[in-house]
């Protein structure tokens, strides 16, 4: 379980020296590389009296050490390297962001000096974290003067050639030479003023290990790999990629601005084809890129990038990991892509799996793993080296070369192709010895941080992190984790790992519960705002209902668990929609808008989900006769007119222009203020928006009240039942709601709902409706009579935030959120004290999320406590909760997958029928307010939440 913790391999292979002359190697530099690994021992033993919590016992990785070993022969004193490292890590700020970590100080305090320390010995004897993260450089095939340099680090190898067509598969007279760092090397010199090895040529890296077996294998750091598609199950080949000049794709446009509220488009390449075959990059560019930027995207995350002999992996099982996937095009057209995305202002994100890889041999860098001790390997050795769910191999994070290679992997994509950032996935296999199998994490901090951690893979993240945002400070990076660990959304510096965001994983699960095992009516109000608020208040999230995780072989998209088999035959707008197809297109357009107003600081779509893609991702398998058919995307479906898919489409375009315009994921301000059960309405509030959601089956409420914070006028800024989305039209978008004033000032119980003010709204059965305070910054093209008294409420504004701001308030909120588990949480009933609240935008007191900072803000928690169950807990002195119920129980409805259609552009052609009259009637104008209310604030403090799956097993 420790293994991971033991000695760093070979810490130093490029000090001092030059690279060509390793023959003639000096003795000082040989003591730099011994110095190198003494300072790695000394660090871990300096750092032994930090771990003041029994579970913290690493005895066992000293005795990896004999007493025998040269390293111990070089001790050498550096205790002032190692001194700055423990006064660097003895003040950790997040502690300060949360205080309920403080009884797991030591626990940072070791994995911040540890950081700290690995960060010094690259400083010392790699010229620092940058320059040794450029491994690209030196390892593979570069040009130097004269010729061609190849270096592979093998230590396991007896004897090493370079083959390929340059030399007829014949290594005898390429044999290469190796250091005492087990690097291989050789130069092969230029031929007639050419390189030896041509551009776009296969090569291979042969070795002997120790049973005098001779093999070959693609080289580690190769950049480009193929295979002959002529021939099934054929071996990939390595490839020399060096184009001349004349062939380079040279960039034209630069990064584009990071945005506050990250959009995101997940797409796959190979399938983003409406043929049922593999797309390339240049088609992907010039046909999917303008679609993404027409629904209001701004960035796109990259799915199957790196090179990986099985298709469907979905790009997981990564073999060569500095090579773009070869079935899309070669790396200059992987060049145009980002360009043309770049020249669109989106972002591109690339999926990068640093949590395993590929157990292949024969492609794949498992094949340098010989049997070798895990020092002398890229991967862990026995058991801890193998995930038996994945089938594949786990890295050594303590190893110099595997830092050296996961590190220079990372600047290799952002300086070769000019990504934008990147997407880690399997984070949740990476933070753990366990690998999160069967593990179910129910928030108690405990699990977080223990013996189970992998201290090296959490140290190896700070470390990526770190580097990413040194070299492209603009850079986006997220973590798939599925365990909540605190800390992995706060900077490096704070002693956190560094991710700007982390993937909200519960948020898809409880839909797909909901669509598999509830009717409507069972549906709790209360139950989706808690887990859609459930996060952590400083570490930001992406929030999505789906992504390809959902849709793959086995399960289905939402659209299709809402209609299944009707939508091959009721999605034709020239005929009556069916019952189950109106309340489809419905609850689509309102699962995916609540997810994204609600659910997090940034959003996340699976390409095809904007309109509803039907039934699900199968790739070719032998199981499914090798077929492309559920491999691809139907873009003929959005693109019909007289079809259906075209109003979710166009409400998604809408959702992300909303955003545009009000940006509300970026905005802190998020309070939920009713989640009625009887009426199956939310209601809540985020930046200037008030959002109302009406999930009842069957009831329209007109004239139902909603509170809101600021007085003044309302109007409707997107309505999920207008006409061009595929509604009745019954919500009328001219008319002005202005708010009447709630209560006494300064006395929330007074308020409604906790708010200061209210207007009233119809609300229609299914539908979802976005106000937006009226103000100069916004307002319709047509200004009603009634713009004259905008002034009136700027100055009611003004003198509403100034009386707040001396306000103090004394409010008693009783939760009972559920699914809470966390030791460290006394209980439930919180006395919120607030005094003297500097901010500008005073954050309001409601039943769910109030996301603002709380550093002002005193509070004392009293309660009897709370019975605890697992589930997805909520965050620790950080986010206010809104009351939970319990999940009421449901029989599992099972529904049959359909035959394929085939071919699908012919869906229900048939019917004349034009749609429904408009039903409803134009809302009344709702009286102006008559006085000034002065604002409640209260805030709410939850436990730490924690993501839990019931199998606890991480797939990708």
């Amino acid at each position: 379980m420790l293994g991971s913790l033991g000695l760093l391999a070979t810490p130093f292979a490029f000090g001092s020296f030059s690279p060509s002359s390793s023959k003639t190697r000096t003795l000082s530099s040989k003591s730099n590389h011994q110095l190198a690994k003494q300072l790695a021992v000394e660090s871990r033993r300096g750092s032994r009296k930090l771990l003041g919590r029994p579970v913290f016992l690493f005895n066992s990785v000293y005795g990896k050490v004999s007493h025998g070993s040269p390293i111990l022969a070089v001790m050498v004193d550096d205790s002032s390297t190692m001194t700055s490292s423990e006064e660097d890590a003895e003040h950790i700020g997040i502690l300060d962001v949360d205080s309920a970590l403080e009884p797991f100080k030591d626990h940072f305090q070791y994995r911040v000096k540890k950081y700290l320390d690995q960060k010094n010995l690259f400083e010392k004897h790699e010229g620092g974290l940058e320059e040794f993260a450029k491994g690209y450089l030196k390892f593979g095939f570069n040009r130097e003067e004269g010729g061609i340099v190849y270096r592979e680090w093998a230590p396991a190898a007896q004897e090493a050639q370079v083959i390929g067509d340059f030399n007829g598969w014949d290594g005898s007279n390429h044999r290469m030479e190796m250091n005492q760092f087990g690097v291989w090397s050789i130069k092969i010199p230029d031929s007639g003023g050419n390189p030896a090895i041509p551009h776009n040529s296969r090569v291979k890296f042969r070795f002997k290990h120790g049973d005098g077996v001779w093999v070959d294998r693609i080289p580690a750091w190769i950049k480009y790999a193929t295979v002959d598609t002529t021939r099934f199950g054929a071996p990939y080949d390595g490839v020399h990629w060096d184009p001349p000049p004349s062939e380079r794709y040279e960039f034209k446009y630069p990064h584009p601005p990071k945005p506050k509220g990250p959009r995101i488009y997940e797409a796959h390449v190979g399938m983003s084809s409406s043929e049922p075959r593999i797309n390339s990059y240049r088609e992907f560019a010039d046909d999917v890129l303008p679609r993404i930027r027409a629904n209001n995207y701004n960035t796109v995350q990259l799915m199957a990038v790196m090179e990986h002999s099985y298709y469907a992996s979905f790009g997981y099982h990564v073999t060569n990991f500095f090579a773009v996937s070869s079935r899309s095009g070669t790396p200059e057209d992987l060049k145009y892509l980002i360009d043309k995305a770049h020249s669109l202002g989106l972002q591109i994100l690339m999926d990068v799996v640093h949590s395993h890889a590929s157990n292949n041999v024969t492609d794949g860098l498992n094949g340098f793993d010989v049997g070798q001790s895990s020092q002398d390997s890229y991967f862990h050795s026995g058991e801890s080296g193998y995930h038996k769910l994945w089938d594949s191999r786990l890295f050594n994070y303590g190893n110099w070369e595997v830092l050296r290679f996961l590190l220079s992997n990372l600047r290799w994509w952002l300086e070769e192709f000019k990504f934008d950032g990147f997407r880690f996935d399997g984070v949740t296999s990476m933070l753990y010895h366990h690998h999160g199998i069967n593990v179910g994490f129910t928030g108690d901090y405990n699990e977080y941080f223990s013996e189970a951690t992998d201290v090296d893979a959490v140290v190896y993240l700070m470390l990526a992190n770190s580097l990413i945002h040194s070299i492209l400070p603009d850079a986006t990076v997220i973590a798939e984790d599925v365990s909540g660990m605190p800390g992995l959304g706060r900077p490096v510096s704070e002693g956190g790992t560094g991710f700007d965001y982390r993937l909200a994983m519960a948020i898809p699960d409880k839909w797909i519960d909901y669509l598999k095992n509830k009717n409507d009516e069972e549906w709790s109000m209360k139950d989706l705002s808690w887990s859609l608020t459930n996060r952590r208040q400083t570490e930001k999230c992406i929030s999505y209902a789906e992504s390809h995780d959902q849709a793959i072989v086995g399960d289905k998209t939402i659209s299709f668990f809402l209609m299944d088999k009707e939508m091959y035959s009721g999605m034709s707008c020239l005929a009556d929609a069916s019952p189950t197809v109106e309340r489809g297109i419905a609850l689509h357009k309102m699962i995916h808008f609540i997810t994204m107003a609600l659910g997090g600081e940034g959003y996340l779509n699976f390409m095809g989900n904007e309109f509803g893609h039907p039934e699900w991702i199968d790739f070719p398998r032998e199981g499914n006769g090798w077929s492309y058919e559920k491999c691809r995307r139907q873009w003929s479906l959005v693109d019909t007119e007289h079809l259906r898919y075209k109003f979710m489409n166009a409400f998604d375009r809408a959702m992300n222009a909303l955003d545009d315009k009000f940006s509300f994921l970026s905005s802190t301000k998020q309070i939920v203020s009713s989640s009625s059960e009887e009426d199956k309405v939310i209601v809540f509030e985020r930046g200037d928006l008030v959002f109302v959601f009406n999930f009842h089956p069957k009831n329209t409420y007109d004239g139902y009240k909603v509170g809101c914070d600021l007085p003044g006028k309302y109007r409707v800024a997107l309505d999920s039942d207008a006409w061009e989305f595929g509604g009745l039209g019954r919500v009328g978008h001219d008319v002005d709601h202005f708010t009447s004033p709630e209560g006494k000032p300064g006395v929330p119980e007074t308020n409604f709902n906790n708010r200061p003010n209210s207007f009233k709204v119809l609300s229609p059965a299914r539908t979802c409706v976005a106000y937006g305070f009226w103000n100069f910054g916004w307002h319709h093209k047509s200004l009603p009579v009634s713009m004259v008294l905008e002034p009136f409420f700027e100055v009611k504004t003004w003198i509403y935030r100034f009386l707040t701001n001396f306000s103090q308030v004394y409010h008693r909120v009783e939760e009972t959120p559920g699914d809470i588990n966390d030791s460290n949480l006394t209980g439930v009933n919180e006395t919120l004290q607030v005094d003297a609240v500097k901010e500008e935008n005073i954050a309001e007191s409601a039943s769910v999320v109030d996301i603002m900072e709380t550093k002002s803000l005193p509070v004392s928690i009293e309660s009897p406590g709370v019975e605890e169950s697992p589930g997805e807990t909520n965050d620790y002195n950080l986010a206010g909760v809104d009351e939970r119920l319990p999940i009421e129980g449901a029989k599992q409805e099972n529904i049959e997958e359909p035959e394929s259609p085939g071919e699908t552009n012919d869906y229900n052609l048939a019917g004349v029928d034009e749609r429904l009259p408009i039903e409803g009637a134009k809302q009344e104008n709702i009286e102006e307010p008559a006085s000034v209310v002065d604002r409640s604030f209260a805030a709410n403090l939850d436990p730490p939440e924690a993501e839990e799956r019931e199998d606890g097993i991480l797939d990708d």
